[in-house]
């Protein structure tokens, strides 16, 4: 169960032209859970059942620079690899940010977003 408190990002809508296409990058990569919405239309879960959202057709991407959402991941270096073998692009690979280990994509919508690890194990 989602924890329910004041000011808790909850609920993001990604913008794509496919959405199946996104769906399967963001499940592939990131792990997530999709499932269909009573009215027929794709959502997802992130990997611990924190924040969902849906896909939309309805706007363009959100390319850099903007708004930056950052997933956090256990290996940045593991999911790079699932990131490009899904479609994926990395657009500032891992040093971009001192002292952090980050990296940026662009998802296949066309999207910029970041993933954030903790130390490599």
């Amino acid at each position: 169960m989602p924890t329910f408190n004041n000011g808790k990002i909850c609920y993001i809508e990604i913008p794509t032209t496919d959405i199946a296409r996104s769906a399967a990058f963001y499940q592939r990569a990131f792990g997530w859970n999709l499932r269909t919405r009573n009215d027929g239309s794709t959502a997802f879960d992130d990997g611990v059942g924190e924040v969902s959202g849906t896909f939309t057709l309805k706007r363009p991407p959100s390319p850099a620079p903007g708004l930056l959402i950052y997933i956090m991941v256990d290996s940045v270096p593991d999911t790079i690899t699932r990131i490009l073998a899904n479609g994926g692009e990395i657009t500032q690979p891992v040093g971009g940010d001192p002292g952090e280990i980050t990296a940026h994509f662009r998802d296949p919508g066309g999207n910029v977003l970041g993933i954030y690890g903790g130390p490599e194990k």
